[in-house]
């Protein structure tokens, strides 16, 4: 288990979680750019009370029913692997 948190992502892997990010900004119309920064904005909050694997992290934004509506609500969704709680 620990391996993999130490292994650095291949080329392959970079490159597939750019274009997660790519297609998920594109469907609820947020640049990819803007995705990164709302990343990078989440890791260095949790940082301060944790340890986590920025490496590894994934964030999503997806379209979700509100209930009793017909519209999609955009959501947020990350998945922060931590490592330690910071004392």
């Amino acid at each position: 288990m620990f391996k993999n948190i130490l292994r650095r992502k291949s080329s392959r892997e970079i490159a597939k979680d750019r274009l997660k990010i790519l297609l998920i900004s594109d469907r609820v119309n947020c640049s990819s750019e803007m995705m990164e920064m709302i990343k990078n904005d989440i890791a260095k909050v949790i940082s301060k009370y944790m340890k986590i694997d920025t490496e590894s992290m994934e964030i999503q934004i997806t379209k979700t029913n509100i209930k009793g509506r017909t519209l999609k609500n955009p959501t947020l969704y990350a998945n922060i692997p931590i490592l330690d709680l910071k004392q």
